[in-house]
């Protein structure tokens, strides 16, 4: 007893571990086909949402399948000695034409005299247009000339936000705006510890550009 104990141990063994490996094998095939099984789905939902895609397309171009012709050109069927089977071999003796009767003519219908032209109306008057609201630089700059003293971002993002409460006025976009005034030269900025003021830039008199106008070279 004893002596057959061992090989039947040793065989039980590999079998164990044989059945262990294809086990092993086995979930990583099914992890491999499951991989392989989502990435086709994907694949396939991306197909026929460009399907769905270039069909409506279709239908919006106004593209359709070219009709089968209606007029296709039977061939006759071919008798056993190879040609054409004649539908009746025997020929019908000419007809006479029947006499035609020539048809009553009928009278000239008289022409319906021509209506006056009507002279044309007058269009109706275009409704008047909304007046447009002015925008945010227009707004910081009529701020700014109507202040004594040089006003800080967040002083005229409050003051205008006061002022028209449903543009949401924010310090950020206000600044943004004052920098742009003053790299345009619309308004003047000016530091004070560690706060920035802006105020609006004057502009020139009429009398002195129509005087730089005049003493302008002409040859420039």
């Amino acid at each position: 007893m004893p002596e057959t104990a061992g090989p039947v141990t040793e065989l039980a063994s590999q079998y164990v571990s044989q059945v262990t490996k294809d086990l092993e094998q086995n979930v990583k095939e099914q992890d491999r086909v499951t991989a392989e099984i989502a990435a086709l789905q994907e694949r396939l939902a991306a197909l026929q949402h460009d399907h769905a895609i270039l069909l409506n397309m279709q239908q919006a171009l106004g593209i359709a399948a070219p009709a089968a012709s209606a007029s296709a050109v039977v061939p006759a069927p071919r008798r056993k000695d190879g040609g054409a089977r004649r539908p009746d071999t025997k020929k019908p003796g000419p007809k006479k034409p029947a006499a035609k009767k020539p048809a009553p003519r009928k009278p000239a219908a008289k022409k319906a005299p021509a209506e006056p032209a009507q002279p044309a109306q007058p269009k109706e008057s275009a409704q008047p247009k909304e007046p447009t609201q002015p925008t945010l630089v227009e707004l910081v700059r009529r701020y700014l000339t109507e202040q004594n003293e040089p006003r800080s971002a967040a002083e005229v993002a409050e003051a205008l936000g006061r002022t028209y409460p449903e543009r949401a006025v924010q310090t950020k976009v206000v600044r943004t705006t004052l920098e742009n005034l003053v790299a345009r030269n619309g308004a003047h900025r000016s530091k004070q510890g560690s706060s920035v003021f802006y105020t609006v830039a004057a502009e020139p008199a009429p009398e002195e550009t129509a005087g730089n106008a005049e003493g302008a070279d002409p040859a420039q």
